[in-house]
């Protein structure tokens, strides 16, 4: 069977991605903004929570001194809203954190993969069972409901993941292993990834997720669900996975500092639906396109840019086939990979120099039923060709 381009190179790296929930006592791991019209979206972080800035130590202390100071403050204040999350029915283990007042707990979906009910574990010792009433296999999101007393419920302050800078300092905090309430530190290492996601696409592939966040702070089997912080104590992201070749002689994964976080700008726009309506639809194109563009590629292919998303196939009865893009078609030196198709540069005017750019622009900004355009080249030829998005299917 001969795989495509973009598949080859996307199952390499897939091989090496695991989510980071545990499962039981088994020795192997598995795969561990706008709103759209009439949709709200969770506030951002509350101007009643306090900032490192209100209680830092006096000028006088060391900068070690004061950088420990603020990391003790910020677990103090945030950890009694983490919580960890035990699947009855799988016997996995991840973590999570309280988002409302009404009892409202966000993690993975992988967590709770083929759950009804969960253990829900707080750090002041409470325990309480919850009821997944929500999940979106596309960014690998699930929401728990829980009936628990109001002193036990603490909502954790939103940050915007927009705002968010390569070299920051984030703060991770979940059940690495079953070791609840452990906090692991480190930076963004990149924004605008893409993992695949959890739900399959027509034809056996999988959708992609997008706006994922890159991080160095230390996430194992058991993080998965958990916030990822940055030192204002907001949540800036949701851990999901791991990058790693490297495993202990019973088969844990081992983290090799290559983290990956779902942004929170994507929960925000997310989550408020999925508790209204138990789903999420995402909006569409149609079109599979390699991930970047290598030199190799750009020769083979003809192309007169080294950057944008190429496109490789249109799926029929698509969006994009409807609104006239073209996938290659043309054999080249490289096997699998067609010349001929579509090369994306920009979309609604905004650049795109890889996939991930596109992808991150339609999660945040787009819904289903919503219009772009996109400029693409074709030959030497430039042309803005206007696109309504469909759902997922």
């Amino acid at each position: 069977m001969r795989l495509n381009f973009r598949l080859i190179a996307f199952l390499s790296l897939v091989s090496v991605l695991l989510v980071a929930c545990q499962l039981g006592q088994a020795t192997n791991w598995l795969l561990a903004s706008p709103s759209p019209a009439g949709v709200p979206t969770l506030p951002a972080a509350s101007s009643t929570v306090s900032t490192p800035e209100a209680g830092q130590p006096s000028s006088a202390a060391s900068p070690l001194t004061a950088q420990e100071d603020v990391l003790v403050a910020l677990y103090e204040r945030v950890s009694p809203g983490v919580v960890a999350i035990r699947s009855l029915e799988a016997s996995s283990l991840g973590s999570g954190f309280v988002i409302d007042n009404e009892g409202h707990i966000v993690t993975n979906y992988h967590v709770v993969k083929d759950a009804q009910r969960v253990e829900v574990d707080f750090t002041s010792g409470y325990k309480a069972y919850g009821t997944v009433i929500g999940t979106d296999l596309d960014s690998d999101l699930a929401v728990i409901k829980v009936d628990a007393p109001a002193e036990e419920l603490h909502p954790l302050p939103l940050g915007d993941s927009d705002q968010l800078k390569v070299g920051q300092t984030v703060v991770a905090i979940g059940n690495p292993f079953g070791l609840s309430g452990t906090m692991t530190v480190g930076i963004i290492s990149a924004l605008g990834r893409t993992l695949e996601s959890e739900r399959a696409a027509p034809g056996g592939a999988f959708f992609s997720a997008g706006d994922i966040i890159q991080t160095d702070a230390a996430i194992n089997p058991g993080n998965s669900g958990g916030p990822l912080f940055n030192l204002r104590g907001e949540v800036i992201g949701i851990n999901r996975a791991i990058r790693t070749t490297n495993f202990t002689s019973s088969g844990e994964p081992l983290n090799s500092g290559i983290g990956f976080a779902i942004s929170i700008n994507i929960v925000r726009r997310v989550v408020p639906v999925i508790i209204k309506t138990g789903h999420y639809d995402y909006p569409y194109i149609g079109i599979s396109a390699l991930p970047e563009l290598t030199l190799r590629a750009v020769e083979a292919l003809g192309l007169k840019s080294y950057t944008g998303a190429y496109v490789t196939q249109v799926a029929p009865g698509s969006p994009a086939e409807k609104a006239g893009l073209r996938g290659g078609s043309q054999p080249t030196s490289i096997q699998g990979l067609q010349a001929g198709g579509d090369l994306i540069i920009a979309i609604d005017g905004r650049p795109v120099k890889r996939f991930d750019d596109l992808l991150r622009y339609l999660i945040n900004n787009k819904s289903p039923g919503d219009t772009i355009v996109l400029t693409v080249l074709r030959g030497d030829e430039k042309i803005d060709i206007p696109v309504t998005l469909g759902k997922r299917p």
